[in-house]
């Protein structure tokens, strides 16, 4: 009979090959692709359960009752709690605030009476401690310890029985039951399914610190993701003190929302207002500015876009952006060339956001394209306007999702004009009331300017 070959499985995708490889041939990962024996398959045997399978409407809900973190910002993207029983994984770059972030979150839930247990496997307890009282996070209902063995870290739980336990981070953690060093596939999906278990017998919220990779995504293998409850990234620019938490994973709410925060030297504080920090506060109008409103998850939020045009001594002439998609502020100057007739061949262009807001989405073609035209003509516009559209390769403006959400948004904040593209108010969502907000739609992007009188009608 043939030897039965062992075959090396992937442990991100489950690839399979026949002999090792250092990469992966399908996800094209590295390091992940282990030594698996040939599957034995054999009948498995019938077991008494534990406990009877009930009718869903008798199953009882008292032992899953939110509750609430005292931060209204997480509290809003965890869809207004923590569950009990909940795993939670909460990845971001180094330096970007999530160790002082769940410190807060610790101390305020040891605050209502909750026993709160946080293993720290990165720094010291001294350390941790040192930065509790710069953050005003000392209180004796919060436990602290230092440990990077999993068995260890799981004698802690079962000393101090919590309702809460954050663990910064997984990475640090190890166990002698799972190959490989700390930090690697087995050993984060090993120790991962170790809390979680605990974390469902016993009914405690769980929170996980995981790092990101250079590429921004989550490290370890990805099944860490399926096997935590709620993912959370948290997100900021180094050079800016915003930070925003993001949930790409929710079981028990929403997947769409967003949190706002803001570094400072006293820790991480709430913004529940964030609008004012992407734009400025200007009394004139200014030649090269335009505000539009941008939707992080559910969220409306404002942002500025500004434009410089200059004429350009190179043959190549310059097109910067900071904050903007650069291969789209090339297309809106395409078309501003070609179907508006404003000439920019021979000019440099700079487009960027205020306070350091990344803006993607294509509804701020219009803002980009009304900013451009005014630094290019030194022209102002009225004040308090805002646009909104996503702008076609024919000169058209495409309708926005969200666009009643973003109109009361605006005149919440006193906006005066806004110009959206024609068909994007939906009859049946319209917001009853927008204040002193002029809306108008227009069909093209020359119509726009046309409204802004930065284009002459044509005929």
């Amino acid at each position: 009979m043939a030897k039965k070959q062992d075959t090396y499985t992937c442990t991100e995708c489950g690839w399979t090959s026949v002999r090792w490889v250092g990469r992966c041939g399908e996800c094209n990962a590295w390091g992940t692709v282990v030594e698996r024996g040939a599957p034995k398959l054999r009948a498995v045997a019938s077991s008494v359960p534990s406990e009877q399978a009930v009718p869903i409407s008798q199953v009882p809900t008292d032992t899953a009752q939110r509750k609430l973190t005292t931060i209204a910002e997480l509290d809003r993207v965890l869809g207004d709690g923590l569950v009990p029983g909940a795993v939670v994984l909460l990845a971001g770059e180094p330096g970007v605030g999530k160790s002082t972030l769940l410190l807060d979150v610790a101390a305020k839930w040891a605050r209502s009476g909750e026993k709160t247990l946080y293993i720290s496997g990165e720094e010291s307890a001294s350390q941790v401690r040192l930065r509790a009282e710069r953050t005003g996070a000392v209180d004796d209902a919060l436990y602290l310890a230092s440990e990077t063995d999993l068995g260890t870290v799981l004698g802690h739980m079962e000393q101090v029985r919590p309702t809460l336990l954050v663990l910064d981070s997984v990475q640090t953690i190890s166990t002698a039951e799972a190959d490989g060093a700390p930090g690697g596939p087995s050993q984060v999906r090993e120790i991962t399914a170790a809390i979680a278990r605990v974390a469902k017998r016993e009914n405690m919220a769980a929170i996980i610190v995981g790092h990101v990779t250079k590429d921004g995504a989550i490290a370890g293998p990805r099944t860490l993701e399926h096997l935590v409850d709620v993912v959370l990234t948290f997100e900021g620019d180094k050079h800016s003190g915003f930070r925003m938490v993001r949930a790409t994973k929710n079981r028990y709410g929403p997947a769409d929302e967003v949190g706002c925060f803001e570094m400072n030297e006293k820790g991480i504080v709430e913004v529940p207002d964030p609008s004012g920090l992407f734009t400025t506060a200007q009394n004139e109008a200014v030649p090269g500015t335009c505000v539009t409103v941008t939707m992080e998850g559910r969220r409306p939020l404002l942002s500025e876009i500004q434009a410089l045009v200059a004429p350009s001594p190179q043959s190549s002439p310059r097109r910067t952006t900071h904050g903007l998609d650069g291969s789209r502020l090339a297309m809106v100057l395409a078309v501003l060339e070609r179907k508006v007739g404003l000439k920019l061949s021979q000019h440099d262009v700079y487009a960027s956001t205020v306070g350091g807001a990344r803006v993607t989405e294509p509804s701020v073609d219009l803002a980009v394209a009304i900013a451009v035209v005014t630094a290019a003509l030194d022209r102002h516009f009225p004040l308090r306007l805002i646009a909104l559209g996503e702008v076609g390769l024919a000169g058209d403006l495409r309708r926005v999702p969200g666009a009643e959400r973003r109109l009361a948004e605006a005149a919440r904040l006193g906006f005066e004009v806004a110009i959206i593209p024609t068909g994007s108010r939906d009859v049946t969502t319209r917001v009853p009331k927008l204040g002193n907000l002029q809306v108008i739609e227009v069909p093209t992007l020359s119509q726009a300017l046309i409204q802004l009188k930065l284009a002459d009608p044509v005929g």
